[in-house]
């Protein structure tokens, strides 16, 4: 089997797996990382979003070869329960999930979003999350938290 090498999360990660392999499979079978879930399986839904540089992306259609070299965080990789992201504590303060199944891929877009835009607008942020679903109508107060984050380390 052939090395892939990236840095999941800041850590430098070598996996030995077969190239083809969805980073999905590898990231919550092989490496532990199971905040990311398996939603549709077809780029749809959001749930299995990671970063890759500054960008969400779906890790369940994701092959493995595709991030050699580079930078992944899952939502792992954002805060810890002792030092939470601000993200994390502006969710929390917003009650912005419900079963929270969709909610590891929406905070992972919105943090790429705040890395790629730390002032974003209103509509910034509902376009930055479009693709992720949510049954349970969180969306307004999704939307508050992101903002509250953005404020939050802006002031930082």
């Amino acid at each position: 089997m052939p090395t892939i090498q990236f840095r999941l999360n800041g850590a430098a990660t070598a996996v030995d797996a077969d190239l083809d392999q969805m980073l999905l499979d590898v990231l919550r079978g092989r490496l532990g990382a199971t905040g990311a879930h398996f939603g549709c399986g077809a780029n749809e839904c959001g749930a299995c979003y990671v970063m890759v540089g500054d960008r969400a992306m779906a890790s369940c259609d994701m092959p493995l070869w595709s991030v050699a070299d580079k930078d992944v965080v899952t939502v792992e990789g954002l805060g810890t329960a002792e030092q939470p992201h601000p993200l994390q504590r502006a969710f929390i303060s917003e009650q912005a999930m419900q079963c929270g199944y969709c909610v590891s891929g929406i905070l992972v877009s919105a943090a790429a979003l705040l890395k790629r835009n730390p002032a974003p607008t209103e509509a910034e942020v509902r376009e930055a999350l479009d693709r992720n679903l949510c049954r349970c109508g969180s969306h307004n107060r999704v939307v508050r938290a992101v903002l509250r984050a953005a404020t939050e380390m802006a002031e930082s």
